[in-house]
């Protein structure tokens, strides 16, 4: 597969990132465009569901500020500072080009994540 490249847009900015190529990159491909609620959490990232579980692929624990990751089957994640999650880890889902410091700030925001044009 070749490296798709996704625009993840909110009233606070957008950024482009780049998907992993694994089984749950290509499930989500097809539900795009979405648009997911997302809250803070920990003050490290933004989380929100997906409409639909997505398959498992093999998971890490570190992550970095623009690291797009799945926590559980349909949690969308947006790291926004570098650290780890315990144990399962993460699915790795892509990186965002440059960081996500855009979401680095208290309360929700609502995401649209497309593919870039």
């Amino acid at each position: 597969m070749a490296q798709e490249r996704i625009t993840i847009s909110s009233e606070w900015g957008s950024v482009t990132a780049e998907f992993a190529d694994n089984a749950a990159t290509k499930a989500l491909i097809p539900m795009l465009p979405l648009t997911i609620d997302m809250s803070d959490h920990l003050r490290q990232e933004k989380t929100g569901n997906l409409p639909s579980p997505l398959p498992t692929s093999p998971r890490q624990r570190e992550f970095k500020n623009g690291t797009l990751g799945l926590w559980g089957p349909d949690h969308f994640v947006v790291y926004y500072r570098d650290g780890q999650v315990p144990q399962p880890g993460i699915v790795i889902l892509g990186q965002v080009k440059g960081g996500a410091s855009i979401f680095d700030r208290p309360g929700a925001v609502s995401i649209r994540v497309e593919r870039a044009k």
